[in-house]
């Protein structure tokens, strides 16, 4: 079982940065590929990046690649997503996940509850 709480959501100008986290509990987080997804008001929820625990293997959705880095810190059972240029566009509710399996295309076995990334121009 892991359990995933996400943090550091909030307001920012168009062009800045943020960092959201996700703090995983349970024994075997490190051995599961985290991922973010995002969810904005009357859209589905679509995938944002990926780490694959075992060649430490990144993916990203084409719309954030080159602005956002997901990196993880299995000692602190933690994974980051560090957001640059940001744009109104990005403005979602972030949520964490996590999969047993090491497909970033899922199907995804946890959940975070999300956290909200608000980007105003």
């Amino acid at each position: 079982q892991v359990q995933l709480v996400e943090s550091g959501g909030g307001l920012v100008q168009a062009g800045g940065s943020l960092r959201v986290s996700c703090a995983g509990s349970g024994r075997t987080f490190s051995r599961h590929l985290m991922a973010w997804f995002r969810q904005a008001p009357g859209k589905e929820r679509e995938f944002v990046a990926a780490f694959d625990w075992r060649g430490g293997n990144t993916y990203y959705a084409d719309s954030v690649k080159g602005r956002f880095t997901i990196s993880r810190d299995n000692a602190k059972n933690t994974v980051y997503l560090q957001m640059n240029s940001l744009k109104p566009e990005d403005t979602a509710v972030y949520y964490c996940a996590a999969e047993s399996r090491g497909s970033f295309r899922g199907p995804y076995d946890y959940w975070g509850q999300g956290t909200q990334v608000t980007v105003s121009s």
